[in-house]
């Protein structure tokens, strides 16, 4: 029986709650055991609920929300909805009863009081998502517990006698939950591992680690299995191989770079087109489906990169050397042949394996140092190599001018480098951004991604695709609402959708303006998140309409399945109907699981990221910078530093005047001097507070009395601009969730697909 069968007749309008033996008639089932199965699968995730008459309905039509919940650090928490039509929904620390930041629940609508805004309550918690915690064990004379490091977990966990496994005082500790909390008592547990004294090097990235649930080391059977791979090549591993071991590929990586997973190639042919070479390693070759290093690869699906270690995606047996294309070593690969015209369109491409030998490992540095600077001991060190470098920056520039010319959005933001010394301890924080270099790998991956998407697809057999779907129709009301304040607007086209090409007109418009950084965070934001799919939806960011990811299957599961897909469309006879049906269930499967690591190892990394440079500032507690202001709400600002950093300075340490926040210019204002201090406006302050635990940092203006009123104005030169005009005070969860996010959390970073690759 499908499932999608069963909710289908549920949301027909005439459908009433049944209970499962007139479900089971109506869908002509005799299954019971296996249909009282899928009944109980799709009411603990959601889908349905059973009502004390043992009948089953769906959610939405019974005043219930099913979703995740996601707590805020004030106590509060909204239910987002699995059904994205609906809103999210408002929960006070009261509803919650026992409800835990990330678990699946129901929630009842409660009668409107006042607002906008849906209220609930939680009235059953289908999954708990928490079952270890991450904090810091203290003990009492009378009682231990541990504080979780989550401020979104609000409880104290209580440790009963004889659960500390020996913790200390100040210990991070890995904490199992033994009873769940409930509406007037907290949770309890053990604690199962002691990660040593909050404070000690590694210990404060080990406990981040932990606390998503990642793995640092990988089990025996898995390193086994990697030990037994062999390096050298017989006539099975050149079987049906082409040679290239004598053309000029170099790989082009960040200096500290050790699963070198991509290897590229350029000349230029007689008649002016371009015969591009990206050759990637064939991981598929040495990781087979269904083996055991295949299963740790699915679980796994994604490398995390923290600032002072790799959790790899498999062994680095494998990832750093067997699979890893190393300067002047044989190695198998997949390689992308791409004719490129002048004008940068792909005419012919070559899809094969085949085996190189790298001839130089290239950094980033020192290719844009050769093409940028032109370093006379770098330009000779590799002088055999400088005119190919040359080529490539031409290609990049053709190529990425194609792509803009078709409407694709170029987020620039820099990426913030923490330099840490011997005790793991930061010592600068160095923003960078991308050069020519990281341009010249970007646009060549980019190239040969679209081309393997577009290959499969054409042939008609599922793959994963890298999807990016156009933002949401209430996303792009906030944004147009934002950006209004500085005379922006972005306007639907005739069909009512909107194309990429608005974004990339703003983002150039306010190109060099104080408030650019602060436009282009809110633009990003309002964006989906792109994910893999089992479906070919096009890729809104690039506006590409095929995409998929093949360029780093050393690093990321989907690219692995893609490279397997074309191994099987080149095995003779081509995929079965079989193989087929197949193949179409586990691409689904794979995509998800893929999307949903990726994104806790983007939360992972960017919370370590926070960390080191919050505790970078704890070293400057009195020291002044300059930053700009990057978000306005009632009780201060928060201004961002030149090296990325964020804190708020706290309306209460304004002292030459009374400041009122007014909603419909995002502004501070002065009650006498009408000063106002608004998002974009430069301004220099002192670091006055620390709290690493927090991971908050507070800022004292310095020289407030500078400061003057400068309202945003229009921004000339994008089409549709408004002027400015205040509104109706919009209380939507919404918008409010969309003000609470440039109130300065955590910036989403461009998407962790390649130091550089798309």
């Amino acid at each position: 029986m499908d499932k999608e069968e069963l909710l289908c007749l549920m949301r027909t309008q005439s459908y009433r709650p049944l209970t499962a033996a007139e479900l089971m008639e109506a869908l002509g089932q005799e299954d019971e055991e296996a249909f009282r199965e899928l009944l109980h699968s799709l009411e603990q995730e959601g889908y349905i609920v059973r009502t004390r008459k043992d009948k089953y309905g769906l959610p939405e039509k019974m005043g219930l929300v099913s979703g995740r919940l996601q707590a805020s650090t004030k106590g509060y928490a909204f239910v987002v909805p699995r059904e994205k039509e609906q809103a999210d929904v408002y929960i006070s620390a009261l509803n919650l009863n026992g409800a835990m930041h990330g678990d699946l629940v129901l929630a009842r609508i409660l009668p409107a009081t006042t607002g906008r805004r849906q209220e609930g309550e939680i009235i059953r918690i289908l999954q708990r998502a928490n079952r270890r915690v991450v904090g810091t064990f203290t003990a009492t004379r009378h009682l231990s517990f541990v504080m979780p490091d989550d401020a979104r977990l609000h409880q104290d966990i209580l440790i009963p006698p004889g659960n500390s496994l020996g913790a200390r005082e100040k210990d991070k500790v890995v904490v199992e939950i033994t009873r769940w909390p409930e509406a007037r008592r907290s949770p309890e547990g053990r604690v199962v591992e002691v990660l040593g004294q909050a404070g000690r090097p590694g210990v404060d990235v080990l406990s981040i680690i932990k606390k998503y649930d990642l793995e640092p080391e990988f089990p025996p059977e898995v390193l086994r299995e990697a030990d037994g791979l062999s390096k050298e090549f017989g006539p099975r591993e050149l079987a049906g191989r082409r040679d290239l071991r004598d053309w000029r590929l170099v790989t082009i990586d960040g200096a500290d770079a050790r699963d070198l997973d991509d290897a590229v190639s350029l000349e230029l042919l007689p008649g002016g087109n371009y015969l591009l070479g990206v050759h990637i390693a064939d991981v598929s070759f040495y990781v087979r489906e269904g083996s055991t290093l295949d299963r740790e690869a699915f679980n796994r699906a994604t490398s995390v990169y923290f600032v002072d270690r790799v959790i790899p995606m498999l062994p680095p047996r494998l990832s750093n050397d067997i699979c890893s294309l190393n300067a002047g070593e044989d190695r198998l690969a997949m390689t992308a042949l791409l004719t490129i015209t002048p004008r940068g369109t792909v005419k012919d491409y070559e899809l094969f394996p085949s085996i190189i030998r790298v001839r130089e490992r290239m950094t980033y540095d020192a290719v844009r140092r050769i093409l940028v600077d032109g370093d006379p001991e770098l330009v000779e060190r590799y002088r055999e190599l400088v005119p190919d470098f040359q080529l490539m920056a031409r290609l990049a520039a053709v190529l990425k001018r194609r792509r803009e010319k078709r409407g694709a959005i170029d987020f620039d933001f820099p990426e913030a480098r923490v330099e840490l010394d011997d005790q793991g301890l930061p010592v600068a924080i160095i923003p960078r951004r991308r050069s020519v270099a990281e341009g010249i790998i970007e646009e060549f991956m980019i190239a040969a991604n679209e081309v393997v998407a577009r290959h499969l697809y054409e042939l008609a057999v599922p793959a994963v695709y890298r999807v990016h779907e156009e933002p949401a129709p209430d996303k792009m009301e906030e944004l147009n609402n934002f950006l209004s304040f500085f005379g922006l607007q972005i306007r639907p086209n005739r069909e009512g959708r909107v194309n990429p090409r608005a974004f990339q007109e703003i983002l150039t418009a306010v190109q060099g303006r104080p408030e650019e950084r602060v436009i282009s965070t809110v633009m990003l934001r309002s964006m989906r998140h792109a994910r893999y799919a089992g479906e070919c939806l096009g890729h809104f960011g690039l506006a590409s309409p095929y995409y998929c990811h093949f360029t780093s299957p050393i690093r990321r599961y989907p690219d692995l399945v893609v490279h397997r897909i074309l191994r099987e469309t080149w095995s003779p006879g081509g995929l079965t109907p079989q193989c087929m049906a197949e193949l179409e269930a586990f691409v689904a499967l794979a995509a998800a699981r893929a999307s949903e690591r990726e994104k806790v190892a983007e939360e992972a990394e960017r919370e370590a990221l926070d960390m080191k440079k919050v505790q970078y500032m704890e070293r400057h507690v009195g020291a002044t910078f300059t930053g700009v202001i990057s978000g306005v709400v009632p009780y201060g600002f928060f201004v961002e530093l030149e090296n990325t950093v964020e804190g708020l300075v706290h309306v209460s340490t304004l002292t030459d005047d009374y400041y009122h926040y007014q909603e419909d210019q995002l502004a501070l204002v002065g009650e006498h001097t009408g000063k106002a201090f608004r998002i974009g406006q430069p301004v220099e302050v002192l670091v006055a507070r620390v709290n690493v635990e927090a991971r908050q940092v507070d800022f004292e203006l310095v020289k407030p009395e500078a400061t003057v009123d400068t309202g945003p104005g229009p921004v000339a030169g994008v089409k549709g601009r408004q002027q400015v005009k205040s509104r109706e005070k919009d209380t939507s969860p919404a918008v409010s969730k969309t003000r609470r996010k440039i109130r300065g959390q955590s910036r989403r970073k461009r998407n962790k697909a390649t130091r550089g690759r798309s």
